[in-house]
């Protein structure tokens, strides 16, 4: 396999479950070393940091609430400090509470942009000085099919996901000259507990007639951090529910 990001280092939010665990283990074995991000189950986390030594890396786990910005300048501090600064930042934390119109309040709406939209600027922020500094960088979000169609989550969920589009939009216009690239991926219906035992979800709503996997997304971040002629775009990974 090839190992593009040998002495690159990655972090990933969110990186202990579904997508995330398969995007850490993705970037691993194409060479990056990888912090783990958890918010509140470090066993898990530690199992990836476990699976990703058993391929030869290196990683490890770090805590941090990424809507709290203390807590991401300490998630920072300690990554920079363990394993150097961050050349690869995914942001994939992020929250889906399923739930009718009627039944959306404010404090379920604020909620959401917290750690979908909030969240990713924050931790943004914290690493993006030094990737300007050595002029080189990726940045890369974890967007929703649902910012274009709605979706089966709720308005809540869709508007901010089309918002972190918006911010990756004017990161890429703002730092191409710079080496660093701004892009989202927007899966659809993967097969992880984000999605588990919603009644809206179908297969038979999916053209290809099956779920997605985490495995499947995963790859299309590796491909998409790899490729520096790639920026401001925003990948659909949805077996066909969505067509640009």
């Amino acid at each position: 396999m090839s190992r593009p990001f040998v002495g690159k280092m990655a972090l990933v939010t969110g990186g202990g479950r579904g997508i995330g665990r398969s995007i850490a283990l993705a970037l691993a074995e194409a060479g990056a070393a990888v912090a783990v991000n958890y918010r509140t189950d470090q066993r898990e986390a530690e199992d990836v940091v476990d699976a990703i030594a058993k391929l030869g890396g290196e990683a490890i786990s770090v805590r941090g609430d990424v809507a709290v910005p203390d807590d991401v300048a300490d998630m920072v501090a300690t990554v920079r400090r363990e394993l150097g600064p961050v050349d690869i930042l995914v942001n994939n934390a992020g929250i889906a509470r399923p739930m009718p119109l009627e039944s959306l309040h404010l404090a379920t709406w604020d909620a959401t942009f917290a750690v979908n939209l909030r969240a990713p600027f924050i931790v943004t922020s914290a690493v993006l000085p030094e990737m300007r500094a050595r002029r080189w960088g990726r940045l890369l979000y974890l967007s929703s099919t649902a910012a274009r169609v709605g979706g089966v989550v709720g308005p809540h969920y869709a508007a901010s996901k089309a918002g972190l589009e918006g911010l990756v939009h004017s990161y890429a216009s703002l730092l191409a000259r710079e080496g660093i690239t701004a892009n989202a991926i927007a899966p659809a219906l993967i097969e992880t507990e984000m999605i588990a035992g919603n009644a809206n979800i179908q297969t038979d709503r999916i053209p290809v007639g099956r779920l997605g996997t985490a495995e499947e997304v995963a790859r299309i971040v590796v491909a998409i951090a790899e490729n520096p002629y790639v920026t401001g775009q925003t990948i659909q990974v949805n077996g066909g529910i969505y067509m640009t």
